[in-house]
């Protein structure tokens, strides 16, 4: 394998950027710094290497030329974790990408997105257009249907381990479990914060990049990010067969997808 291609769990070490309110954002960037530079950010519970380096996606953009770069969220993978709800509403998560991106020195870049990462991707491409020139939004809206996941018995198994009865919430409990370095308190702070204020997509308010949306054809959110791309104008929808929603980033034909319509810009 080319040393400029990483393996399948190559990490480089995170380089730490710090937000605007002073919390510590990991970073990871791969490639040539002159090539065009592709923003990938994860999912709820999962992580940079779980979400983007392990299912390939960060190899196959390397092969495309690209520069990538991606992030662990706050409250996840080497990032800083806060314990309370306020340190996770949308508009923090929104801030930490233009930051990144202003200490990065980049004005523009792809951006791709999967879930909780979709969902701060439609606020970015609407709150700063002039940042995103395409954007590839995989699982979305599931940033505000973590209001699905029920707290109050995610706090019972974290403090004693009373059996997790909601299929939604002991998915999400196992998911947090599978992905190192994982904190479900803090996961827990992260979903009670994604509740407080009106973040939801705006279907009146889209995008004005060309956007890319993908969701698997076993999502129960199938329908609604349906919706959500037929709002959008100029945008596309992927439904990738057979997948779910936590299985869709591993999609061969969704990274193909992703890659090929960034490459039209």
């Amino acid at each position: 394998m080319s040393p400029d291609i990483p393996g399948m769990t190559d990490m480089p070490a995170p380089l730490y950027v710090m937000s605007t309110n002073g919390r510590r954002i990991a970073t990871y960037t791969w490639g040539d710094e002159e090539a065009e530079t592709v923003l990938l950010v994860h999912g709820f519970a999962s992580s940079a290497r779980d979400n983007w380096v392990i299912t390939g996606w960060v190899r196959d953009l390397l092969r495309a030329g690209y520069r990538v770069m991606a992030i662990d969220q706050r409250g996840h993978g080497a990032s800083d974790k806060p314990y309370h709800d306020r340190a996770y509403v949308m508009d923090l998560f929104v801030e930490d990408i233009v930051t990144v991106l202003d200490d990065y020195l980049l004005e523009r870049v792809h951006y791709i997105g999967y879930s909780l990462g979709a969902r701060v991707g439609w606020q970015v491409a609407v709150a700063h257009p002039e940042r995103i020139d395409r954007a590839v939004l995989g699982g979305i809206p599931d940033g505000r249907p973590l209001a699905r996941l029920q707290t109050e018995q995610a706090r019972a198994f974290l403090k004693d381990g009373t059996p997790v009865e909601d299929t939604v919430t002991n998915n999400y409990v196992m998911l947090t479990a599978r992905v190192p370095g994982n904190d479900l308190g803090a996961l827990i702070c992260l979903a009670e914060g994604m509740r407080i204020g009106d973040a939801d997509p705006d279907t009146a308010n889209p995008p004005t990049q060309p956007v890319l949306f993908a969701t698997g054809s076993e999502d129960a959110i199938l329908e609604r990010s349906r919706r959500l791309a037929e709002a959008t104008p100029g945008s596309r929808f992927l439904e990738l067969p057979g997948r779910h929603h936590f299985n869709a980033p591993v999609s061969r034909e969704f990274r193909t997808a992703a890659i090929g319509f960034l490459a039209e810009g």
